[in-house]
């Protein structure tokens, strides 16, 4: 069993003992700690909390126990049940919430959960925040309400449609001209949220036909769930069978979307932002900001443009920050992730889909024909499991220090450029994995530059 606490929430795997996973006793504690958290740092009376969860298995029970334990507070919740990452985002700035608590754990598969905690802002917490929280459920310095002081709970089952409504009203998203295109579109949403929200949206967006691969919201992944091109290979039959003009994919909370083309190949997953990236820089002058395990594409389109392109560290609240601080129009992750602020500053799957097809029908273009404009990069993603007693931190600086040579940056790890390419090696927030990327200009490069390190630090150890 595992439990994960970090400033983003607390994930971990359902069933077993107290302190080994995410138990109702684990959750109780850390979303007492929340709430605290909430209540130190308001001077408000009364707080609200929204709720939204994704599909899996235990997210009806993980949602009894929070909300309660948010009721136990004396906070007051407003539940949108099941609701998309970006949805539950949108839902916190929409009713002024104080907070929002996402019950999803991404791309983990269906024994995992996880808490992700919002601020007033419908954003996730900074690195100050998390800590903070952490620090009081360790001491658990928390104090429930009275009986005549608890909270209540409001159910709202209609902000798919406000999240929809919204997207469809942004000025670049272009309606007239999908519907004009008589798109034909698989989907695969895993069965969970996005098997509600995909179909919505496209239908909206004036979609001809929408071919729906499991779509039922029951949490039963019948892949595994990351929209990464090895999970993927039944969409991409599916595509190529129908005749499909092209397919999406999204994970289980819908703020990661993957791009199938035509022929039943990969847009890629770096190349989601990339896309999108140019449609709004093609419209609107501005930065981008990407995390630095992210491709050199964004960087290459942004600079066409006449844009600066800005580098956080991972993690979508780092991106946030930089996007703000440089005033950026477009930003996300190279995992597939579009931030678009004219929206909110949220990774968000739906708002992804409405630009993307608006920039495809206005170029007139194929899927593949599209990809095939942009900066050919390849990026090799390898991991290494951690075991008890390896000094990660050690292993980092002996690594800068083996290639001093080259430009390092290291604001989350350690990345290393050279002039093929780059390498990017950091811990995990939510594996215990040191995560090593590589980019280069074709697959036998990047594999080369992650192999290269890979074998140096084995020799380390």
């Amino acid at each position: 069993m595992t439990l994960i606490k970090s400033i983003s929430g607390i994930r971990g795997t359902i069933g077993g003992k107290s302190g080994d996973g995410l138990s109702p006793l684990d959750t109780v504690k850390f979303v007492s700690a929340y709430c605290q958290w909430l209540i130190n740092n308001s001077n408000k009376k009364d707080l609200i909390v929204v709720v939204g969860r994704d599909a899996r298995i235990s997210g009806e029970m993980v949602s009894r126990v929070v909300i309660g334990t948010i009721m136990g507070m004396g906070i007051d919740v407003i539940n949108i049940d099941l609701a998309t990452t970006p949805t539950t985002e949108i839902a916190v700035t929409n009713e002024k919430a104080d907070g929002g608590i996402i019950l999803t754990a991404s791309h983990n598969p269906k024994q995992w959960n996880a808490l992700k905690l919002l601020n007033e802002k419908g954003e996730f917490l900074s690195a100050d925040d998390g800590s903070e929280i952490l620090k009081i459920a360790e001491q658990e310095s928390f104090v429930y309400a009275e009986v005549d002081n608890l909270g209540s709970v409001k159910e709202k089952a209609d902000y798919l449609n406000i999240h929809i409504k919204q997207i469809i009203e942004l000025p670049l998203v272009d309606i007239d001209a999908i519907k004009a295109a008589e798109y034909k579109i698989v989907i695969d949403a895993v069965n969970s949220v996005g098997g509600i929200a995909i179909p919505e949206l496209l239908r909206a967006l004036g979609v001809k036909e929408i071919i729906e691969l499991y779509c039922e919201p029951n949490g039963i992944f019948p892949h595994n769930p990351e929209p990464i091109p090895e999970h993927l290979t039944e969409i991409s039959k599916v595509v190529k069978e129908n005749n499909a003009h092209l397919g999406f994919v999204v994970d289980p909370d819908v703020d990661r979307l993957a791009i199938v083309n035509e022929d039943g190949s990969m847009f890629g997953e770096e190349y989601t932002l990339v896309a999108v990236s140019d449609y709004i820089l093609k419209n609107k002058a501005g930065n981008t900001v990407s995390n630095l395990s992210s491709s050199r594409a964004l960087r290459d389109v942004t600079r066409i443009y006449g844009g600066e392109y800005f580098a956080s560290a991972v993690g979508e609240v780092n991106v946030v920050e930089i996007m703000k601080a440089k005033n950026a129009v477009i930003g996300g992750e190279g995992n597939g992730g579009v931030i678009y602020p004219d929206l909110h500053y949220g990774r968000d799957a739906l708002v992804g889909i409405a630009l993307f097809l608006s920039h495809l029908a206005k170029t007139g273009c194929k899927c593949s024909d599209l990809r095939s404009r942009y900066p050919e990069y390849v990026i090799a993603k390898k991991k290494m499991e951690l075991t008890p007693g390896i000094d990660v931190d050690k292993i980092l600086v002996s690594v800068k220090e083996q290639f001093s040579d080259h430009k390092i940056i290291d604001i989350d790890g350690v990345k290393i450029e050279f002039e093929i390419g780059w390498v990017h090696l950091r811990k995990s927030n939510t594996e215990p994995i040191i995560r090593i990327y590589a980019e280069s200009s074709d697959k036998k490069s990047a594999e080369e530059l992650a192999e290269n390190i890979i074998s140096k630090i084995n020799s380390m150890l």
